[in-house]
C-alpha cells in the first residue's frame, strides 16, 4: 500500500494550489511548492510561491480509507489515512494537542467525544479498592521461610544432614 495524508489548505491557498494545477502556462516560478518540517516532525512551513505558512501533522480520530479505480467499476484500496497535514494562515492559533478532535467530515465533529467509548479510569482510588492506598506504601520483601525448613544452599550454620560420621551416635 501506499503512504498517504490529507492536506489541508485555507480557502485563499486552495484557489492558488487549484489554479497551478490547471494552468499549464504557468512560470516556473509559480509552480514553487514546499514542505518544510522541524526537528520534532509536527510542525513545519508550507511554501507556495513566495508565501510561507505554518502548518502541523496531526492525527486523525479514526482511520480514512482511500481507493483509486481505472475502469470505474472496480475499486482498489490503496491505503489507509491517519494522519493530516494542516496549513493555517499567520493569524490562526497553533494546535496544542497532537491529535485532530475533528474528522473530516461534518459528522464526525467531535468524534473521539462523541462516537467511541471513552478510555477507563484505571485509578483504584475511584473504584473503592480499601487496599490500593496501602499498595503504594507497601514494599516488597522477600517471603518468609518456613523455620522447620532450612534454605537450601545457606552457608555454615547446621549441616544439611549429608552423611558425617561426627554426628551419627547410633553405634
Amino acid at each position: 500500500m501506499e503512504e498517504q495524508f490529507i492536506l489541508r489548505v485555507p480557502p485563499a491557498v486552495a484557489e492558488i494550489i487549484e489554479r497551478l494545477l490547471n494552468d499549464s502556462s504557468a512560470s516556473s516560478e509559480d509552480k514553487n511548492l514546499d514542505m518544510v518540517f522541524s526537528e520534532d516532525g509536527r510542525t513545519g512551513t508550507f511554501v507556495i510561491g513566495n508565501d510561507r505558512f505554518s502548518s502541523s501533522l496531526l492525527d486523525l480520530p479514526s482511520v480514512v480509507e482511500s481507493y483509486k479505480t481505472y475502469d470505474d467499476n472496480v475499486l482498489i484500496k490503496t491505503a489507509d489515512i491517519g494522519q493530516m497535514i494542516m496549513v493555517r494562515e499567520e493569524s490562526d492559533g497553533v494546535p496544542e494537542a497532537v491529535e485532530y478532535r475533528h474528522g473530516l467530515t461534518p459528522p464526525m465533529r467531535d468524534a473521539r467525544r462523541r462516537r467511541f467509548r471513552r478510555e477507563p479510569d484505571l485509578n483504584p482510588r475511584e473504584y473503592g479498592d480499601e487496599a490500593a492506598p496501602n499498595a503504594s506504601k507497601k514494599v516488597a520483601s522477600a517471603p518468609l521461610a518456613k523455620p522447620d525448613a532450612p534454605e537450601a544452599g545457606t552457608a555454615g550454620g547446621e549441616p544439611d544432614g549429608s552423611d558425617t560420621d561426627e554426628t551419627d551416635d547410633s553405634m
